[in-house]
């Protein structure tokens, strides 16, 4: 083991013991593989079975083209924010739910590093120009949101903007409801023997090796000021006209069918058939489905 290698093993506290875990060895420690399924609270021992996957995710895939045409014949608006940990499969839902929508009317915003000109703008200004315009369908991969969560974490923002940012956010979604758009917030969650899991893998597979950054070995040691974050973005950000979709997400599958699901039984489009019942041990409503 050289010395590079070396320097990237850290020790972390998980649910009170210590473990080491280091990266760049190729084989997963079976600490983790045995607990990375059911951490978090995950209430299934076994993943949905990729057949069943398959066959709903197509039904489901079906309706969001009839929401389309809906849309496009209507000029309703829906925009959805994907937020979530490091690896909790925010891109991959959004693949799964664009998968076969017309992309002249459905997309994708996931934006970088603020520019030093938006770097001086109102917090909220950059989004903004992002939201929908009659018929269409937009999903932010990451939002507003990293002011509640990353930015206070890592340092990059001051107590201040952060403590500002959860005074105005409930009354800036206020006014996104108001204006008629079909806003939806789902918080992808995860265990955290899950989420080493999923590094390792972005770690030693050559086609997702560019989604390990810096940041993700950065914030190893920071799980635990992510869950604060975490919560009382929820507590606080939860409201009757904007509230929170939690989602267990260990089982990218299911989290995936019960986010989809969830916007198609709040949408009132024509046609609507086989969209099934949401899990209710999946998916749930504001902070209270962690508990």
């Amino acid at each position: 083991m050289d010395a590079q290698t070396q320097s990237r093993a850290v020790t972390l506290k998980i649910r009170g013991k210590e473990r080491i875990f280091d990266i760049d060895l190729p084989d997963l420690p079976d600490w983790i593989e045995e607990e990375a399924l059911k951490s978090g609270g995950f209430p299934y021992d076994k993943k949905l079975s990729e057949k069943d996957y398959v066959a709903e995710l197509t039904e489901l895939q079906i309706e969001l083209v009839k929401v389309q045409f809906w849309m496009q014949k209507t000029g309703q608006r829906v925009m959805a924010l994907f937020e979530g940990r490091d690896a909790a499969g925010k891109g991959g839902a959004i693949s799964a739910t664009l998968a076969y929508m017309n992309p002249r009317s459905a997309r994708v915003v996931a934006l970088t590093k603020p520019t030093e000109t938006e770097a001086g703008q109102w917090y909220f200004q950059r989004y903004i120009s992002h939201f929908p315009s009659a018929g269409e369908f937009v999903l932010f991969d990451r939002s507003w949101y990293n002011r509640a969560g990353v930015e206070p974490v890592m340092n990059f923002c001051k107590p201040e903007q952060y403590e500002a940012f959860l005074k105005q956010a409930p009354r800036f979604e206020k006014l996104i409801e108001q204006e008629g758009i079909h806003f939806f917030k789902f918080w992808l969650d995860t265990g955290q023997e899950m989420q080493l899991k999923r590094f390792h893998d972005r770690r030693h597979d050559p086609l997702k090796c560019w989604k390990l950054s810096p940041m993700d070995i950065a914030a190893l040691h920071k799980w635990d000021d992510y869950t604060q974050k975490r919560d009382r973005m929820l507590k606080e950000t939860h409201t009757e006209r904007a509230p929170w979709t939690v989602l267990h997400a260990n089982d990218k599958r299911r989290a995936r069918l019960n986010l989809i699901r969830h916007i198609l039984l709040s949408l009132d489009y024509e046609g609507k058939d086989k969209i099934g019942k949401l899990d209710k041990k999946i998916i749930g409503s504001g902070p209270g489905f962690l508990d």
